[in-house]
């Protein structure tokens, strides 16, 4: 007995439709972006030739980079920085507040104060500041102090009242720019709690404008160190200062021009990883959950990812 396989016993259905073609892409050609890569890749090929053909003793950097003199001014740079930004900062807070008073005497004060020292250079306010011994000959404090003013205006303190003063002006804008983007219900809220106006701003409005003042102020930390270079037109002995001395006296000029940059360099790399940091702790409350970190990316991307015990591939 044989069964024929080829037939059933019910009826017989209509026959499937037959799936979609695949779709095959083709990415889309960018000649122009192998054109711009190569032209780039030539000018920075031309410009390193130039520097390696240059009548400058590369040597002399790496002989000059980790002396004493040097090592001096990165440290006055440093400390020259936090002060100047100290001083900024504390001022600027001061001035936002009083800006953002109802009071027009004060309000009128400091707009007059950012006005004056945001219009006017850096370097004519150092030598202001230099030479101010000019109309006040000697300063009196009374019992406290007593001395000439070229004495009492030290390299130093130039640097720091010409530097510091100047940033306050700045970070007054970037503060009052913070405070009022703190909704108006925060403030209304704590006074109807009782708060006082100082209660206020230290524990609510301050605590959240945060978020909006901590990345220009970091720009401004790292401006001010570029900045400190101009205190070298005082005497002050900082890293542009001491480089200047020992290129003069080497002649070297250039080639300590070279390694002043490469210190501005690493600095300013050191403080913009802080600053990102910084940014990231505050953003906390802003996002639910935080991009990953350089470094945690770099892992992710290097180490193998690790699967659940009794999961397989």
């Amino acid at each position: 007995m044989t069964v024929d396989v080829n037939k059933t016993d019910g009826p017989v259905g209509p026959t499937p439709p037959a799936g979609p073609e695949a779709i095959k892409a083709v990415p889309v050609r960018h000649p122009g972006r192998y054109v711009s890569a190569a032209v780039a890749l030539a000018l920075l090929g031309a410009v390193v030739y130039a520097f390696a053909q240059g009548r400058i003793n590369w040597n002399a950097i790496p002989e000059y980079f980790f002396d004493d003199r040097i090592l001096d001014g990165v440290w006055n740079t440093l400390l020259l920085t936090v002060l100047s930004m100290l001083i900024g900062i504390v001022g600027g807070i001061v001035l936002a507040v009083m800006r953002l008073s109802k009071n027009p005497v004060t309000s009128s004060i400091a707009w007059f104060y950012i006005w004056f020292f945001r219009g006017t250079p850096v370097l004519v306010q150092l030598f202001v500041w230099f030479n101010l011994g000019l109309v006040f000959e000697y300063i009196n404090l009374g019992p406290f102090y007593k001395d000439y003013w070229a004495s009492f205006m030290t390299p130093l303190l130039t640097a720091l009242l010409g530097l510091g003063l100047n940033e306050a002006a700045y970070m007054a804008e970037i503060c009052r720019a913070g405070l009022l983007s703190v909704d108006e219900g925060q403030t209304e809220a704590s006074h109807a709690l009782g708060m006082s106006q100082a209660k206020t701003l230290r524990r609510i409005v301050i605590p959240q404008a945060m978020r909006v003042i901590v990345p220009p102020t970091g720009n401004e930390v790292i401006n001010m160190l570029k900045t400190t270079s101009l205190v070298s037109a005082v005497q002050f002995a900082e890293l542009f200062k001491q480089a200047q001395d020992i290129g003069q006296n080497a002649g070297s000029v250039v080639e300590m021009y070279f390694l002043a940059a490469a210190w501005y360099l690493i600095m300013t790399s050191l403080l913009s990883v802080g600053q990102y940091y910084i940014e990231r702790y505050y953003a906390r409350g802003a996002s639910r959950t935080l991009p990953p970190t350089p470094l945690q990316r770099l892992r992710t991307a290097v180490l193998p990812t690790r699967r659940p015990k009794g999961v397989t591939a």
